[in-house]
């Protein structure tokens, strides 16, 4: 009976093999239709067989052929759909599993489907970076910055996960952690930091799960996450599906936030609205996903979070939390301003005579004088001293003082010629602009004053996205224990009366919480 074969039943294994060959091949290239598959089909079956040698069968059943054969493969469809599927591992999949807050942390990041105003009217895409909490779906901490995100902002993202979330003017008092689900009162026996704390968990990571960005497997955040003693687990290459919890939490936050919000752009093309115009500066668009994380993602529930108890019952984050840390317990881990210098990005160099030379930027202090021309004492550096700097503000470094211990606040010498901080991108920026003019892009005095020029009149042109962006970054709430020196010309700031240190101890899930 016509029908009872499925297709192909006739054809030829020879064509067969090339038609999968073909099909298989379209998942890296742009999408085009059967009849180009048709044709490539028959130039490769000529090539390798001789032209007549293998029976052609008619365009209708080279169609059903090809219908037959591309089943799931969505081989003419959207393409970023066929490289996602292809992408699929072959073995069956296994959801990450977590028992208590903290043991496994997926990182990750993604641009904003939501425009945001950088500066002086200049709008643009921002990048957001969250770290997520397997066990409890929390959103430990998230960063938002203007495209591009660097590995300190990786790095930063590890710290505010350590450091509880205070309540902002304006929030409601709801919001605060004593007036929700976590049991406030005995970790506040423990860490005193969670006095004015918002309603979101603090979850110290023991172990977290990053992609192959260059953000993630950079020198800067692996040093962070060893600084810190957190373990870090590469997903496989391309394979999403290593990481499906936080893939997953970014497809939440576009429905259940990016879209809520003006400037909201669609995911592509195709779901943009007309006229579309940016309203949030990023400070703004920062503290309201914020607020939105205390307010609704923590206490929403959950279709991934039940207990065995309640199987009928989705829980919320901060439920699952209050259920966890009872038997998990928690282990406050507190940050110094030294500590936050560990995580910047590190630099190997030389302190001569007239200080420390960085990208024809120089640096030099008073301090710095006891160490000019001497070895660092680290043989494994060629006895090169330690420098950390922040790129999104290069008016100071800080080199690691390896005789005396702690660190050296090293000043820029042309700090007074710049009115503004400035970032990395800025300065290579007004080197370009130097090189483009045929002029020295070496002579530090020649670019500050291009990156002064950048930042105060560049109005129009090329260069106003650029200083937009670099006073967006740079207006970011600073880091919080790192400041820099004092102006020696500016008058002494009263002394500060110290209070009581509250020694922080463990939190014992068999006690009342009324000692550690």
């Amino acid at each position: 009976m016509r029908g009872s074969r499925p297709p192909g039943a006739h054809a030829d294994e020879r064509l067969v093999a090339v038609m999968v060959e073909v099909l298989a091949a379209q998942e890296s290239l742009s999408t085009g239709t059967r009849s180009r598959v048709i044709r490539q089909v028959e130039r490769l079956v000529a090539e390798r067989h001789g032209q007549g040698v293998v029976e052609i069968p008619s365009r209708a059943t080279f169609y059903r052929l090809i219908k037959a054969l591309d089943e799931g493969k969505h081989s003419f469809g959207a393409a970023t759909t066929r490289r996602s599927q292809g992408r699929r591992p072959q073995e069956p999949f296994t959801p990450t599993m977590a028992v208590r807050p903290g043991e496994v942390v997926q990182i990750d990041t993604t641009p904003l489907d939501v425009l945001a105003v950088l500066d002086d009217g200049v709008t643009g895409r921002v990048e957001l970076s969250i770290a997520v909490d397997v066990a409890s779906r929390t959103i430990c901490a998230a960063v938002l910055r203007p495209a591009g995100t660097k590995a300190v902002d990786a790095a930063l993202l590890l710290a505010r996960t350590l450091v509880p979330e205070p309540m902002r003017p304006g929030w409601a008092e709801a919001l605060r952690m004593s007036a929700s689900l976590i049991p406030h009162a005995r970790l506040m026996s423990i860490d005193a930091r969670l006095e004015h704390a918002a309603a979101k968990p603090v979850i110290v990571p023991d172990t977290i799960v990053i992609d192959h960005g260059k953000v993630f497997i950079s020198d800067t955040f692996t040093t962070a996450c060893r600084t810190l003693g957190i373990s870090v687990q590469p997903a496989r290459p391309a394979t999403p599906t290593d990481k499906g919890v936080v893939e997953r939490t970014f497809s939440s936050i576009n429905t259940l936030f990016c879209q809520h919000v003006a400037g909201y752009v669609g995911s592509n093309v195709t779901q943009r609205g007309q006229d579309i115009e940016a309203v949030w500066t990023l400070r703004e668009l920062s503290e309201l996903f914020e607020e939105w994380l205390i307010a609704c993602w923590q206490s929403r529930p959950h279709d991934g979070l039940r207990s065995p108890f309640l199987p009928n019952k989705a829980l919320s984050p901060n439920e699952v939390y209050a259920l966890m840390v009872a038997r998990a317990g928690h282990l406050p881990v507190c940050l110094t301003g030294e500590d936050y210098i560990e995580l910047l990005p590190v630099e190997w160099r030389r302190i001569n005579d007239y200080g420390i030379v960085m990208d024809y930027r120089t640096y030099d202090c008073r301090e710095l004088g006891p160490y000019r021309r001497q070895p660092s004492g680290v043989p494994l550096k060629g006895d090169l001293w330690e420098v950390h700097y922040d790129p999104y503000d290069l008016s100071h470094v800080w080199v690691r003082d390896t005789r005396a211990g702690g660190w050296i606040t090293v000043p820029w010498t042309r700090l007074g010629t710049v009115s503004a901080p400035f970032a990395d991108f800025t300065w290579r920026h007004a080197r370009s602009l130097l090189a483009t003019r045929g002029a020295d892009d070496t002579d530090e005095q020649a670019i500050a004053a291009v990156v002064e020029n950048l930042l105060t009149r560049a109005g129009t042109g090329p260069d106003r996205k650029v200083a937009a962006r670099t006073r967006a970054a740079t207006a970011l709430p600073a880091r919080p224990g790192i400041e820099a020196p004092p102006d020696p010309d500016a008058d002494p700031a009263p002394e500060a009366v110290l209070g009581e240190v509250v020694p922080f101890g463990v939190f014992d899930a068999f006690t009342d919480g009324s000692h550690a």
